[in-house]
């Protein structure tokens, strides 16, 4: 009895956990862009310094 209830509850459990982390793992549009526009800036501050 209890294999049968592990083997039917822990896919489940499994299901459950790997959704909800890929849900909470995601990032939003506006946090991409500025994630985005950071790394723009930064490299165009590497490149000047460089050309010095």
């Amino acid at each position: 009895m209890e294999w049968s209830l592990l083997t039917i509850l822990g896919p489940i459990l499994l299901l459950i956990v790997l959704g909800w982390a890929m849900l909470n793992n995601r990032r939003s549009r506006a946090e991409k862009r500025r994630t985005e526009e950071a790394t723009r800036i930064r490299r165009e501050q590497e490149h000047r310094e460089a050309q010095r």
